[in-house]
């Protein structure tokens, strides 16, 4: 934990700073019912005291449609959020904006979404976002996971959509996206906004989460957060909730000119 304490000293010295988080597995545990998710305990807490903190930049990176499926936050001040892994971005004061498609590839998902009705009878779901199709196989068995991946994966090639799209897996699932958007491009969109002395942080727990660390590699720290440990471009492992909570909560202790 050298490189966190070294962090956490950054943090506490400079006038700014900017910490991003993934929603789902990060600050919340996984459910298939969206609108049923709550942060981990002791989160929501966290988060309002960097949010209140002078110099402080709050971002919740997620792969949510924000006009469908908001995180759920619990905090009196709103973040920054962007949504649909980068296409979304709604401002704290409301200001919203959304990245568009071309049409080879709204075509595309369109022919995909056809394959919602299989998924749905193996025991999966689709979720249509601006930009991708997602298709869940979370709480589903060995065997219906086996089908709806192979539903998606030969329809994927079949339909001619290689090149059009992109298949990327997450955890729960297979997400065909429009190339051009993703976490890491969100990364890098906030790094230009931000001055280089300033200590830039990413949590999150997916392999869409991947990205953003590799677009923070050498400016920042990544933090992977997850039960268990994975094969990651993070500079660091931790577990939530406990070990989540205990790191939030310091940062906001640092960024607290109460001390």
């Amino acid at each position: 934990m050298d490189r966190l304490a070294e962090f956490d000293r950054q943090v506490g010295s400079a006038g700014r700073f900017v910490v991003m988080l993934d929603y789902d597995g990060t600050l919340a545990p996984f459910s298939p019912d969206l609108g049923n998710v709550a942060p981990y305990e002791g989160v929501s807490e966290c988060l309002n005291a960097l949010l209140e903190a002078d110099g402080t930049r709050v971002v919740v990176v997620t792969g949510r449609f924000l006009k469908e499926a908001p995180p759920a936050l619990g905090t009196r001040r709103s973040p920054e959020i962007w949504g649909s892994h980068g296409r979304e971005r709604l401002l704290p004061d409301g200001d919203y904006a959304v990245t568009g498609i071309d049409a080879a590839a709204l075509r595309a998902l369109t022919v995909a979404d056809g394959w919602s009705p299989l998924v749905e009878a193996a025991g999966g779901r689709s979720e249509a976002k601006p930009g991708s199709l997602a298709f869940h196989w979370r709480g589903a068995d060995p065997g219906q996971v086996a089908t709806i991946r192979r539903i998606v994966t030969e329809g994927f090639h079949r339909d001619a959509l290689v090149g059009v799209l992109e298949l990327h897996g997450f955890d729960g699932g297979l997400e065909l996206r429009a190339p051009g958007r993703g976490k890491g491009d969100v990364v890098r969109t906030i790094l230009l906004e931000t001055a280089g002395d300033v200590p830039v942080a990413y949590l999150g727990d997916d392999l869409t989460d991947e990205d953003a660390f590799a677009a923070l590699k050498g400016r920042g720290l990544g933090i992977l957060v997850r039960p268990e440990h994975r094969n990651t471009g993070a500079d660091l492992w931790i577990r939530p909730p406990g070990e989540l909570v205990a790191v939030l909560r310091r940062w906001a202790g640092l960024r607290d000119p109460r001390g």
